[in-house]
């Protein structure tokens, strides 16, 4: 009986000495997974090399634990290099943007102001040059026209005209000047269609964004799960040795409540992070243009270096960002327009010429050309040009000041997502090296627990520890994701 309880004994200890081994292999494979993915986000040969790694170093392992202690450990890893290293044909964020762009609304109307802005100019320039227009009538009168003359004591009556006629006439008329009215209409029209171009760059680029945020909250939930999921799975083999110790007297009941309490709190956790991985989805789906309940398998990706100090950023987006440049150009067509308005009360030159045809047996010439020089100048019209002028002017200078304010607003906006940028570089390498040491930190508390040096609180705090870790770091690689491409926004370069 001896024999037989040291050899049983014998093989427990080589079980746990397996096991222990084997999470250690898998939090350090991780950690290798981790640093391949981020080095290169796109490398799908060094991803598969990492999952190669993982299978070698767990197969001989394997034999050496039984079968119901490496599930959960199985488990817990497949989750996680699955959330890390994603699926062989996985939808890009390129490819993510292309099919915003194609389904958009926002960006649909900002194309279609440009066209009717497009339009408007072509109005503008059409008033410089000639018009040309066709009149036609008939006319039926209740008596023919005549005329009375008095050549001698009886005064004699003659018809002039008949008493139903025919008449057309065709005329062309060219603005010779215009004081500047026309000129100032066609550059107001142009700085007009110049700035809604930029508001369709404008919302091209917020789309990205949005789009953008909505791919790393969806890979920011899907990384939530998989830590819950392999949470629910490390307490859940955690449990199960409690749950052995007992039986065999070495722990007391309070251990093994304490395990279940802190499984069920952990599967609580991860049906939130379920639900909100399909949240994150179908918003996802939405500014695709897509059916909400689409699968949706998307590439990982990782921190994208973006070039030039702060100081160069700054001054790339004070002369690049849409915005300043739609402020700008719409300064410039209302001082057009104020151009134009006063213009209308200065001298007007205008040239016509043209035939007309008049029926009439009575008149020599029925049809006749015609040519026409003439000019019109209002002098007086109580002020209301300079009014209407004073109006624009003042919108004008109301843009200008919203101009300045937001010129100071991008340059906030640049530090802002800046120091965002650098702030999270710093937290990632801080958070590897908290990775690592909640792993080291898990393998000691379980191990001392199984020797009865540790208690079970600490071997779950170990565990909150290892959680909470694996999350900061994934969200500091998140947020250097989101903050990487909201600076490029920033700068107008998105």
């Amino acid at each position: 009986m001896e024999g037989r309880g040291s050899q049983e004994q014998l093989v427990g200890d080589s079980g746990r000495g397996a096991r222990i081994a084997l999470k250690a292999a898998l939090l350090s494979t991780l950690l290798e997974l981790t640093r391949q993915q981020y080095i290169s986000h796109s490398g799908f040969r060094e991803r598969a090399g990492a999952r190669r790694s993982l299978r070698a170093m767990v197969a001989p392992l394997a034999k050496a634990a039984t079968p119901q202690r490496l599930k959960a450990t199985y488990i817990a890893a497949g989750l996680i290099v699955t959330a890390w290293t994603g699926v062989a044909g996985a939808e890009t964020l390129q490819q993510a943007w292309e099919a915003a762009l194609a389904a958009d609304h926002r960006l649909e109307a900002a194309r279609e102001q440009s066209a009717a802005a497009e339009a408007a100019l072509a109005v503008a320039k059409a008033a410089r040059l000639p018009g040309f227009s066709l009149q036609a009538g008939y006319r039926v009168l209740d008596a023919e026209p005549a005329a009375r003359a008095y050549l001698g004591p009886t005064p004699m009556t003659f018809p002039v005209a008949e008493k139903s006629t025919l008449s057309w006439q065709a005329i062309a008329a060219w603005p010779l000047y215009t004081s500047g009215r026309i000129r100032a209409g066609i550059e107001a029209a142009d700085a007009s269609l110049v700035a809604a171009r930029t508001r369709e760059s404008v919302e091209l680029q917020e789309l990205k964004l949005r789009v953008a945020e909505a791919y790393v909250n969806v890979l920011r939930a899907r990384r939530a799960l998989a830590v819950a999921e392999s949470h629910v799975a490390s307490l859940e083999s955690h449990a199960r040795d409690v749950e052995n110790l007992h039986a065999q007297g070495m722990v007391p009941r309070n251990d093994l409540l304490a395990a279940r309490v802190a499984l069920a709190d952990a599967s609580q956790g991860a049906i939130r992070a379920r639900n909100g991985l399909d949240l994150a989805r179908s918003a996802y789906n939405r500014l695709l243009g897509r059916p909400l309940e689409q699968p949706v398998q998307l590439e990982e990706l990782g921190p994208v270096p973006v070039d030039g100090p702060l100081e160069r950023l700054t001054e790339r987006a004070l002369r690049q960002r849409p915005e300043l440049r739609t402020l700008r150009e719409q300064i410039r067509a209302l001082e057009r327009r104020a151009l134009a308005v006063r213009a209308e009360n200065g001298p007007q030159l205008a040239l016509s010429g043209g035939y007309g045809y008049q029926q009439n047996r009575y008149q020599v010439h029925e049809g006749q050309w015609q040519v026409e020089l003439g000019m019109q100048w209002r002098l007086f019209d109580g002020g209301a040009a300079d009014h209407r002028a004073a109006i624009t002017r003042r919108q004008a200078a109301a843009l200008q000041a919203q101009y300045n304010d937001l010129r100071s607003l991008v340059a906030l906006e640049v530090r802002q997502h800046w120091l965002a940028l650098d702030e999270t570089r710093q937290r990632i390498r801080v958070t590897e090296q908290a990775v690592r040491q909640a792993g080291e930190n898990l393998r000691v508390s379980r191990d001392r627990y199984e020797n009865g040096l540790a208690t079970n609180s600490e071997v779950l705090d170990a565990e909150a520890l290892r959680v909470r870790s694996e999350s900061n770091h994934a969200n500091a690689i998140h947020d250097a994701v989101l903050a990487a491409v909201r600076l490029k926004r920033a700068a107008g370069e998105l």
